[in-house]
């Protein structure tokens, strides 16, 4: 049985009851204490399930109960509005039947330290509540019927931001220097070789991350059980979808004959700049392991939280080949098409997105890289879902709400068809 069906047999028993005591020459009204709770389901975690990259991002509560609307392109980014909460995440974009209200707890850049503790009570976090205090709230109004878990690529180990800007940051200053010249921004020194699989996350960072999530999955389930009205919910452990390709497509290989194993191949950076992959093709495999390594993660977590809690109906979502075909930079005419947002900076916090790096030199370079790291938020919206990526994930979700599976793929086939079996 779906897990939607649950409360429209609990409003027809309802119905029945109040007909019964009708006939009987007698009203019955349900008391505050049974009356059934309108049903929700809501997403915990970080960027991928919040709606990064996806716009429309709504005023998000702080730890001091003030809505935070946009602040500014200059505020902190621990400002609770950065948790960038879209009206076009996943969530909002599935088709779940019988679920009638929709609460959006994520938070881009969550850790799993951040669903049992306030985040800003850790380095970088923002000032938000725990996600639990949050799911408990709801939980005071409304049945929980389907929760969607998007936690492990951000971690006290490593964290996705981090990592896509090592490898980006690679590519940019190797086509902007010369091997004898030294290149660093505020982050300190920058190589110019590719990235390899040790220099995003090594397999004892891997481990940890695993047990980290694991501890605050836990937690989260133990919460749930406590918390929902009804005491029936399915909760979804949805992975993580590479938004680059395998490889990059042969227009972005070369440009006035100059590959990405040359130095300074300034035009070709700026292609693939404006195109959304500033990246080494040398990069590419480290990128799809590391990517796998997080769907193990999350496989795991379930796999772990599946024997501990054998009566929860719990779901692994693998997404990692929801946008095949559509990837960055996997189409001469990228980033059209793409389901993924491009890399985009500011040259300071203007609002106003340097779409194409042509003519700049690497001063240029230096300083608009410089801007993403004191203003995150002027670049953090890089390589995540945009909108019609998060519309792909709902209908990922649609199909892990439903299933009766305990594992499902979603897969984009070429034409574009999004199936989960």
């Amino acid at each position: 049985m779906s897990v939607f069906h649950r409360p429209v047999l609990a409003a027809a028993l309802a119905v029945a009851l109040g007909t019964a005591g009708a006939l009987a020459g007698t009203v019955t009204r349900p008391t505050p204490a049974t009356a059934a709770l309108p049903t929700a389901a809501v997403a915990l975690g970080d960027s991928f399930v919040s709606g990064e990259g996806a716009g429309a991002y709504a005023p998000v509560v702080d730890v001091n109960g003030v809505a935070q609307s946009f602040p500014g392109w200059s505020a902190p980014n621990s400002n609770a509005f950065f948790c960038h909460r879209s009206a076009n995440a996943s969530l909002h974009q599935a088709n779940l039947p019988g679920i009638q209200a929709r609460f959006n707890l994520a938070c881009s850049g969550g850790q799993p330290h951040d669903l049992a503790n306030a985040s800003a009570s850790r380095a970088n976090g923002r000032t938000v509540a725990a996600q639990l205090d949050q799911l408990r709230s709801v939980a005071q109004t409304h049945d929980i019927d389907l929760v969607l878990v998007g936690l492990g690529s951000n971690n006290s180990s490593f964290t996705f931001g981090d990592v896509a800007s090592e490898c980006a940051n690679r590519f940019i200053a190797d086509a902007w220097t010369g091997w004898w010249e030294f290149w660093a921004y505020l982050g300190g020194p920058v190589e110019q070789s590719p990235c390899g699989d040790a220099d995003l996350a090594t397999s004892a960072e891997f481990a940890a991350a695993t047990t980290e999530t694991t501890t605050a999955v836990r937690q989260l389930l133990t919460t749930l059980d406590q918390i929902d009205a009804d005491g029936q919910h399915r909760v979804v452990f949805q992975d993580y979808t590479n938004p680059l390709p395998a490889d990059l497509d042969p227009n972005f290989h070369s440009e006035d004959g100059r590959d990405d194993t040359r130095d300074k191949f300034r035009a070709l950076g700026a292609e693939r700049y404006a195109a959304g992959c500033p990246i080494h093709r040398g990069s590419l495999a480290a990128g799809r392991t590391f990517s796998a390594g997080l769907g193990t993660l999350v496989q795991s977590v379930h796999a772990a939280m599946s024997a501990e809690f054998p009566a929860d109906d719990l779901v692994y979502l693998n997404v990692q080949r929801a946008f095949d075909g559509a990837r960055l930079c996997e189409r001469p005419d990228s980033p059209t098409g793409a389901l993924a947002t491009p890399i985009r900076l500011q040259d300071g916090p203007s609002g106003v997105f340097v779409t194409s790096l042509s003519g700049y030199d690497k001063l240029d370079i230096q300083r608009i890289a410089n801007a993403c790291v004191s203003y995150f938020q002027t670049c953090q919206e890089s390589w995540h879902p945009n909108v019609a990526g998060h519309a792909v994930l709902g209908r990922c979700l649609a199909g892990a709400a439903t299933t009766t599976r305990r594992t499902v793929a979603c897969v984009r086939a070429g034409d574009g068809t999004i199936t989960v079996g």
